[in-house]
């Protein structure tokens, strides 16, 4: 644990981690029953505007800096399109024809892209032989979870292909964001940052779904209602402060555990909940995918640097 790291009741991070591991692995479940009611855009869109005003309105009242500079602000206004509208409104759309679990499968991904953007640009991190061998196997067992999909579709129902292809190019707009937002260091607090870029992906989603005309058939009855609550209250809020919390309390890298724990949680919470079955080859992509992104996250950069510390500081402006 750094200098910088605060001691604290081991039921605390327990409790921390819980909410981490839970809350956030349940948004894949609740963004599915509520797009089934409710366009992607405006599911989004609503939750997200509420969770920015929430999120700032607390930040105020603690007193914290809700204003930076004008370039903070326009990098902020960037980070918003990439992070929450382009990564986050693929992936509820996505999920219309995707089971949840599934989804939470191609976004496990992310570490992964965020490795390959880091390897490409030219000053950019390297990761050491143990992180590359997770790349390969990342392409492995991205290839095996999306194979079955893929043969449906070139024998006619092409719904399920497009779907996986949105959804991975926004985990590349969201890559793309988080790479951005780790070399671009804000001074406002990490759930100030959160909440000015949940307003600019609200004010993107709601846009789009007003431009799409699709307000009119929008069902706000009290399952799709309860779903944006789910993912006001529990991910956007209580999550996303439990992971803030965590990176100020105890190591980055246990923190980054989340990146293959919450997939495996969501395929359980969506076979739960939601009657979700994978098929047995798709266990084997789900077993390949997870092991990748252990070994990318748990990887040593050329620098020294540890992969998950890149991972978490990028995602820091999730939400």
């Amino acid at each position: 644990m750094s200098s910088s790291q605060r001691s604290a009741p081991q039921w605390q991070i327990l409790s921390a981690f819980c909410s981490v591991y839970i809350f956030w692995s349940a948004t894949y479940a609740a963004s599915r029953i509520g797009v089934q009611y409710v366009p992607a855009p405006l599911l989004a869109g609503v939750r997200l505007v509420l969770g920015g005003c929430l999120m700032l309105s607390f930040c105020a009242l603690r007193g914290k800096k809700i204003l930076g500079s004008a370039r903070e602000m326009r990098r902020l206004l960037l980070l918003g399109a990439l992070l929450l509208f382009g990564g986050n409104v693929g992936l509820v759309w996505a999920e219309y024809y995707l089971p949840s679990g599934f989804a939470a499968l191609l976004v496990a991904v992310v570490p992964i892209y965020v490795a390959i953007v880091e390897w490409l640009l030219p000053s950019g991190e390297r990761l050491r032989v143990r992180g590359q061998v997770g790349l390969v196997l990342g392409f492995l067992g991205l290839a095996i979870l999306v194979w079955p999909s893929l043969h449906h579709g070139l024998r006619g129902d092409a719904r399920q292909v497009l779907a996986i292809v949105v959804l991975l190019l926004g985990a590349l707009s969201f890559t793309c964001g988080s790479v951005l937002a780790r070399r671009s260091p804000l001074s406002l607090h990490p759930l100030v940052c959160a909440g000015w870029e949940m307003l600019v992906a609200s004010a993107c989603d709601l846009s789009l779904g007003t431009a799409l005309r699709q307000w009119r058939v929008a069902q706000w009855n009290h399952t799709s209602i309860a779903a944006v609550g789910y993912l006001l209250l529990f991910g956007s809020l209580a999550g996303f402060s439990a992971y803030v919390w965590l990176l100020a309390h105890v190591p980055v890298a246990k923190v980054a555990t989340y990146a293959y724990v919450n997939p495996a949680v969501a395929v359980l919470i969506g076979a739960i909940f939601l009657g979700e079955r994978l098929q047995p080859n798709e266990y084997a992509g789900m077993a390949v995918t997870l092991l990748a992104v252990f070994l990318v996250t748990s990887s040593s950069m050329r620098s020294g640097r540890p992969a998950a510390e890149v991972e978490c500081i990028a995602v820091e402006a999730e939400a």
